[in-house]
Parts: structure tokens; sequence; C-alpha cells
């Protein structure tokens, strides 16, 4: 109720807590843009609200009675695999298609350690440090975060530089990326070559995962915290491929 209430407004009385009317997102964005974060985490009944408001461009506030117009521009960003999700029944089709009328994957931060140095400027700036990146992080350093694998993204290293301005060194990082990945055996391959480029290496990766989960979890008894520092991965990460692929955690 309360997502849906940011998201349309409601009306006085509308709900426990509903002291006043209230506009949502929808109505005081107009004509302008309205970005929403982790699209991909809505529950079913409001992804079918949200549908509603792109198909027909109205909507109504909760509790209320009266169609309200929008022409809002929607931007929708989210770390899941939709495609995968709505496999899995968790995202609905109609929606999907709907906000994927341009997309833009943005790769991992691990895929593109040539933007470091102005990120590294960006988070000093914002941070409210004036050094210059290579007095705070010397060439070692910089050397070792290239090879670092970044399993938190962009937020890692954020924390990172804030951690390196409190403390006045670059703390210790986990295990780094390796120089070069091991190659596929030829039956996967070749079973793989007459399809579509990203639904290959969907297959290839979706099996990777598996396997290398199935392994850790193995060896840990399930325990997905355990499995998470062990591999230098983040735990929510872990066990959100754990259910994507269904697997068993303690």
């Amino acid at each position: 109720t309360l997502v849906a209430s940011e998201l349309f407004g409601h009306e006085r009385g509308s709900f426990t807590g509903a002291e006043r009317t209230s506009h949502g997102a929808f109505e005081r964005v107009r004509r302008g843009t309205l970005f929403i974060d982790e699209v991909g985490e809505l529950p079913l009944a409001l992804q079918a609200s949200l549908l509603g408001v792109l198909e027909r461009r109205r909507f109504r506030r909760v509790g209320g009675d009266r169609d309200l117009t929008t022409e809002a521009r929607v931007i929708a960003a989210t770390n899941r695999d939709l495609r995968a999700e709505v496999n899995a029944g968790r995202f609905r089709l109609d929606l999907y298609y709907r906000l994927a009328v341009v997309t833009l994957e943005l790769p991992p931060l691990r895929e593109r350690t040539d933007d470091l140095p102005l990120l590294l400027e960006h988070f000093l700036r914002e941070l409210g440090s004036t050094a210059e990146v290579e007095d705070v992080f010397d060439a070692d350093a910089l050397a070792e975060l290239e090879r670092h694998a970044f399993p938190g993204n962009v937020r890692e290293l954020r924390n990172l530089v804030e951690a390196t301005l409190t403390l006045g060194e670059t703390p210790a990082l986990g295990a780094p990326r390796p120089a070069s990945s091991p190659s596929l055996p030829d039956d996967v391959t070749d079973a793989l070559l007459d399809l579509p480029f990203r639904d290959a290496k969907r297959e290839i990766v979706d099996a990777f995962e598996r396997r290398y989960l199935t392994r850790w979890l193995d060896r840990t008894h399930g325990n997905v915290a355990k499995v998470a520092r062990d591999t230098g991965l983040d735990r929510s990460y872990v066990t959100d491929l754990v259910r994507k692929h269904g697997l068993r955690e303690r």
C-alpha cells in the first residue's frame, strides 16, 4: 500500500495512517521524467497497476474513484535479469515489453576498469576531498583496484574511497580476478553455436552459476553467509542466485 501510495498517491482515510490526501509520483511529475529504481522488486499486483498507467496514461489514487492523467516519461532500472524473472513467473511479460522500448545495459565495474580514475575522482569530490587521485591512490593501489573483481560493483568502490579517506590508507581488498578464464569444453560450445549470442551466453552463465554455487553450498553445508565470505561475493547477490537456480540453502 505504501509503495502504491508513493507512485499513485492516496485519498484521505484510504488506509491506516492516511490522514490527508497525498499526490503520488505520477501526479507530481506531470510531463517530466519519472525514474523507478529496482523495478524488478515490485510485487505482481503493483506490476499490473504500473502496466495500466503505462498503457492508458491514466491512474487513480489509492482509495480514489476518479481517473487522473499523466504524460510522464518513465525510466526504470534493475539489477535483475528481467527475462529470467519473466520465465520464473516473478515479472509480467507484458510489463517487461512495455518498459523495454529502449534498453541500456551498464556493464559491471570489473568489465570497465578504464572508468576507475574518473569514478575515483568523482567520489573524492563527492566526499569533500580536494586531493588528486594519484595523491590518495598510488600506482600500486590503482593496479590492485584494476585487478579486483568488485562484487559490490560501484557502491563497493565508493565505500572503499570513503574508507581510504577515513583511515589514511587503502583497505585490503579481496581476491583479484583470475588472470585468464579457462576455455569451455568443446561439447558445451558446439551445442550452443546455433543459438543467438545473447541466448548462448545466458545458457553458459546460468550453467556456470549453478555448478559454482552447488560446489560452494556443498562445501559450506548450505551456509550462504559463509559462501559469500569465502567467494568474495555480496551476500544478497548469493541469495538471489540461490533462488534463481532453485538451489537449497541452510
